[in-house]
């Protein structure tokens, strides 16, 4: 039977909803991030000037990218991606109840034990996301062949399950935090994460026996109680080995820290080198890691630049833009509903649009949606130069300059992000699809913590931000046009 004429099975709306849920956790949480530590200690916040609260903003969302591929090596080698998936998903929700803690105790506790606390949670969340985020993305690639025009659709349709959760938690919890109290803000994204767990819970039976641990008998088809105790164990083990991790570092001179956070990321890297090299045979395999890797390094100038939604471009919206709507003022964290936003919209498009092209043979490789996904950005940030322009002097400006960049930043995504988790799971090696989409991730932290870093980094040499990441991204896009007929070849015959 054709493929194209067969619907996508019930697992993948489970794996949307149990995404979504997640994604509204993640991004509630995320749109509260700096204006809560940039906020007045009067207000509850912690009244960090704007570098350090985006200096922090950098390394937790960079670390976020970098911990699936500890999820991915656990998952592929010892638990399997659905166990490590309802682990990840649990420690989540206990770092936002921690994050809330941190916000609703700021009167009660002194200074250094408010910020500890909260650095507890955003560690705590770190690692949680490192088991729940490879893993629930590589079981959708599950029920699919290599060559399945459905995956590209189907990963779509998943990355619609992200972003409609990306549109309610700044929505709801955005809301909460800024208008009644930062701590509702990050409790509504706890419960949103607890309500991730419970509705895969409820709906397992619809992913069949994918992601379950390795060896299980062909008649299992549910996690059976020492599968949950074993679930529950992970999580208690993984909270209680974050606090002391972070007890301990705070104890430590920085010299011993510094060294520790080199040597850590040199070991991670010499390790994922390993755990590839050992797991990748024959040329064909190695040709196609070789694509992953070289399109992972175009992906981080794209995430560079797409990533100051959560840092510059927030605070541009707090800041720089006139939010007045008749007598009432838009809440700043709001503007981050408009990428998920034009996600819902477009995304549809694109997953047809897919198909179709495929049907006329017309389909672009994956190198060239990539290029083309990096010029979009380009285009994005020469609107947003043009707004910081605008803005120079304090003028409050029109809210459509945030709206037209984002959305133009959300045609780019379209072209990177749900084709790129595709292309992870036909290219790798079948035993290691969840460690290099540990990789992939990779690539996003380093994205991620460049996002936060970067303006910081060029105020130094007097170079203004959205210019130069304009120019990356045409640089970076131009030369992935140059390579596109190495990779396709290098690609062995997977689209």
């Amino acid at each position: 039977m054709d493929s194209t004429k067969q619907g996508h099975p019930k697992g993948l709306y489970t794996l949307f909803a149990t995404e979504m849920w997640e994604r509204f956790s993640y991004y509630g949480m995320r749109a509260l991030f700096t204006l809560y530590l940039t906020a007045k200690l009067a207000d509850d916040g912690f009244g960090l000037p704007r570098e350090e609260a985006l200096a922090l903003y950098a390394v937790f969302t960079g670390l976020v990218y970098l911990t699936p591929i500890l999820g991915g090596w656990v998952a592929d080698k010892f638990l399997g991606k659905r166990k490590t998936v309802y682990i990840g998903g649990i420690v989540m929700a206990v770092g936002q109840f921690l994050l809330a803690a941190s916000a609703f105790m700021a009167t009660s506790l002194d200074a250094p034990t408010r910020l500890f606390l909260f650095n507890f949670g955003l560690g705590v969340l770190i690692i949680g996301n490192g088991f729940f985020k490879p893993n629930i993305s590589t079981i959708v690639g599950d029920f699919y062949d290599d060559n399945d025009p459905r995956k590209d659709s189907a990963f779509n349709i998943f990355y619609m399950g992200i972003n409609l959760g990306a549109i309610l938690g700044p929505f709801i919890a955005g809301a909460l935090g800024e208008n009644i109290h930062w701590g509702w803000g990050f409790l509504s994204a706890g419960l949103g994460m607890i309500l991730s767990v419970l509705w895969l819970k409820w709906k397992e039976d619809t992913l069949e026996q994918y992601g379950l641990p390795p060896g299980s008998p062909e008649s299992k088809y549910l996690l059976d109680a020492k599968d949950w105790r074993d679930i529950f164990m992970y999580a208690i083990g993984l909270v209680v080995a974050t606090f002391v991790v972070i007890k301990v570092w705070g104890m430590l001179p920085e010299s011993i820290t510094s060294i520790l956070t080199y040597g850590g990321f040199a070991a991670i890297i010499l390790g994922l080198g390993y755990v590839i090299a050992k797991g990748t045979n024959g040329a064909h395999e190695w040709s196609r890691m070789l694509v992953i890797i070289v399109l992972a390094f175009f992906n981080i100038a794209f995430w560079a630049g797409f990533e100051q939604a959560g840092g510059t471009m927030n605070l541009f919206a707090k800041e720089n833009t006139n939010r007045m709507l008749g007598g009432w003022e838009i809440p700043a964290s709001w503007f981050q509903n408009i990428n998920p936003l034009a996600i819902l919209i477009f995304a549809p498009i694109f997953s047809v649009m897919w198909l179709k092209l495929d049907k006329m043979k017309l389909n672009p490789r994956t190198p060239l949606k990539f290029a083309i996904g990096l010029f979009l950005g380009a285009f994005a940030f020469l609107i947003m130069t043009w707004a910081s322009n605008a803005a120079d002097g304090g003028h409050m400006v029109s809210p459509f300059w945030l709206i037209a960049v984002y959305v133009i930043l959300t045609l780019g995504e379209l072209m990177l992000s749900p084709i790129g988790l595709s292309m992870i799971t036909k290219l790798a090696p079948t035993k290691l699809v969840s460690v290099v989409m540990g990789l992939w991730m990779a690539s996003f932290a380093a994205g991620n913590y460049l996002a936060g870093m970067l303006e910081s980094i060029l105020h130094k040499y007097d170079f203004p931000l959205y210019p130069f990441i304009m120019w990356v991204m045409i640089g970076s896009g131009v030369c992935l046009l140059i390579l596109s007929p190495f990779l396709n070849k290098a690609m062995k015959g997977i689209h």
